[in-house]
């Protein structure tokens, strides 16, 4: 005992045998130590932290410290959206593939998870919405564009009746979501590297305004209306809130934009898609 101690002074003579300090490390720490700091963290500090040491590094893959993370729908998710069973995936697997941009329903929608909080984030192409007059090229084209995740929009050329519906049935977590609809007035294109935006066909959105309404299976509704203004760039308008209590049970959703009134025509409009965001994430949308 007295041997181990001199170990942890200066170098010393002990008897006649020269004892040497004991060095440690980060790498000594024990494996499962290291999992229990980590389960505390966040998980982009778990991944900083996970390249520290190889014992750093194994306790980043525990199975708890990445369940812990996971959202309570998590294996909704992987079934709906990865197409997989939740049984056959690690959960570092199932976090790191449910952050990414995910595509389900023929590539119309997308979900992701916030990195942080685990949140759902989501995501509705205009080809997944029922747009009225789409299948007459008089009226309503797709048009290509890198400007969009989905890289097409629905480009209104010129309509007495616009109306676009849409709906999803998804199992979210508890907490209170937006839904906005993600609009530009002008058709956006590259000219000599520059973006330039065509507002020739933009008129009618002036008279009269849009309206928005959503709706829930739980009972739920919400209204708003707003003209369509700044031409040229896109404008998250926000359609609603809605609240979750239950995150077993999947809940329908359907929302829609309106404007119907025929004593005049309406065109120029780009819709991209509807997002769904945790309320807390709006101030985001106003940078993107």
């Amino acid at each position: 005992m007295g041997s181990a101690f001199s170990g942890l002074v200066e170098p010393s003579e002990v008897g006649s045998l020269s004892v040497s300090p004991v060095r440690t490390s980060l790498g000594d720490i024990p494996e499962s130590c290291v999992s229990l700091i980590l389960a505390c963290l966040d998980p982009p500090e778990i991944c900083r932290l996970a390249g520290v040491s190889k014992a750093f590094h194994g306790a980043s893959s525990a199975y708890f410290v990445w369940e812990s993370k996971l959202p309570s729908n998590y294996k909704f998710l992987v079934k709906k959206v990865l197409g997989e069973s939740p049984d056959i995936l690690s959960k570092k697997e199932i976090y790191a593939r449910l952050c990414r941009p995910n595509r389900y329903d023929a590539g119309t929608k997308e979900v992701w998870l916030d990195k942080v909080t685990g949140n759902n984030c989501l995501s509705i192409s205009s080809k997944a919405l029922k747009i009225t007059g789409i299948d007459d090229r008089r009226y309503w084209n797709h048009i290509p564009t890198d400007e969009s995740r989905f890289h097409t929009v629905a480009y209104l050329q010129q309509i007495w009746w616009v109306e676009v519906v849409g709906e999803i049935e998804f199992q979210f977590l508890p907490g209170t979501y937006s839904v906005f609809f993600r609009l530009q007035l002008g058709k956006a294109s590259r000219r000599f590297g520059r973006r330039v935006c065509n507002l020739d066909q933009v008129h009618g959105w002036g008279i009269k305004p849009v309206r928005f309404q959503l709706s829930t299976s739980t009972g739920q509704n919400a209204a708003s209306e707003c003209y369509l203004d700044e031409p040229g760039n896109w404008v998250h308008y926000h359609v609603g809130d809605f609240h979750i209590d239950n995150p077993d049970t999947p809940v329908r959703i359907k929302f829609s934009m309106v404007q119907i009134d025929c004593t005049h025509t309406k065109g120029g409009l780009c819709v991209d898609s509807v997002m769904i965001y945790p309320n807390e994430f709006r101030e985001r949308l106003k940078q993107v």
